[in-house]
């Protein structure tokens, strides 16, 4: 993963619009198991040659596969890569997992075709890649656990298994984002917390976000955490001057924030008493995810100007929010997002290497 040397790189935080043919297939599938099957695995390759194209256009300079092979699921995709979770009916008759049985990786005939199809798709281009992956409270935490004697061997278990996957893609050379938006989440599920619950528990979930990447190539690792992509009113957020300081406890070398929304935009200022750690790396989202309206590319630049001027401008790369191809009405606009991002880096970079 590159640190600026005389301009701001390009990148997004997520999911991008998926070619119709991909839609059709999964719309006409019962299950996530039989949309994409066979049929959508086939037309995969195509369909990330093509991604990555666009994203070389638009501008930016670390792409990923779109999350094409997700399926349009944000989490689901991983339930399907591991063992040890039974469906059972919970008290609300509505139907929940459980852990019943010993948690392990079963995916990675999966994930390597993922790596396959991206690295085939960056070959001879000036670029790297990215894959997204579910992180391990996204996966496990709020799970009922009948099988381990206690949370932390049952958690730590999970982050094992997501190594897995996570050690298939930094092998390969690519960048693994590990999308884990419970980490700022988690406080809007227990009302009844106060800042030194959700500070306890995620200092635990440092521990276990740790787990899961141990032993892996810190370059090779970007830590993706949101508020959430639900279009709410947002006033139930934890501030990020909360948490920030446990955030940056994880061992990766890049942290992806959103920092676009407007209920958080003003937070940059939490790094004028918080010194991010030496050879870490920003990527602050400068594009919403919850809006059409596309951002202007001198607002881009302002933005990036704030965390350069407080981080260092060799530490600050361009973000998205969270993934914008499932959350932004229209694909035309997503591409107009992706270039005014590309463009706002370009008159950042001007003001910043003048």
């Amino acid at each position: 993963m590159r640190h600026s040397t005389h301009r701001i790189l390009v990148s997004h935080a997520g999911n991008l619009p998926r070619p119709e043919y991909l839609n059709e297939l999964i719309d006409g599938g019962s299950n996530l198991e039989e949309s994409t099957g066979t049929d959508y695995q086939q037309r995969l390759p195509q369909a990330v040659r093509h991604i990555v194209e666009e994203q070389v256009r638009l501008g930016v300079d670390i792409v990923n596969d779109g999350e094409f092979a997700k399926g349009g699921s944000y989490g689901g995709y991983m339930v399907d890569r591991v063992t040890g979770y039974s469906v059972e009916p919970a008290d609300s008759n509505k139907a929940a997992r459980v852990c019943t049985s010993a948690v392990s990786y079963t995916g990675q005939a999966a994930v390597l075709a993922d790596v396959a199809n991206l690295k085939a798709a960056i070959q001879g281009k000036d670029v790297e890649g990215y894959v997204a992956a579910l992180g391990p409270l996204s996966l496990g935490a709020g799970v009922r656990n009948e099988h381990y004697s206690n949370e932390e061997e049952y958690m730590m278990a999970v982050a094992e298994a997501c190594r897995e996957e996570y050690k298939v893609i930094t092998d390969a050379g690519l960048i693994v984002q590990v999308d884990e938006p419970e980490f700022c989440t988690s406080w809007t599920f227990y009302p009844e917390w106060s800042v030194d619950d959700l500070r306890k528990y995620l200092s635990f979930s440092v521990e276990v976000i740790n787990h899961s990447i141990a032993g892996l190539p810190e370059d090779l690792i970007r830590f993706h955490t949101c508020w959430g992509s639900g279009h709410r009113p947002h006033v139930n957020d934890i501030e990020l001057k909360h948490i920030a300081d446990l955030l940056i406890k994880i061992n990766a070398r890049q942290y992806s924030i959103e920092a676009a929304n407007v209920r958080h935009e003003h937070e940059y200022h939490v790094w004028e008493n918080l010194k991010l750690p030496e050879g870490k790396m920003l990527m602050p989202g400068v594009i919403s995810h919850a809006t059409d309206l596309v951002e202007h590319p001198e607002l881009v630049a302002e933005r990036l100007v704030n965390y350069a001027n407080l981080v260092g401008q060799e530490n600050v790369q361009t973000g998205t929010d969270c993934g914008i191809g499932s959350r932004v009405g229209h694909e035309e606009i997503v591409w107009a997002k992706l270039w005014t991002m590309a463009e706002g880096a370009r008159l950042a970079s001007e003001k910043l290497w003048s």
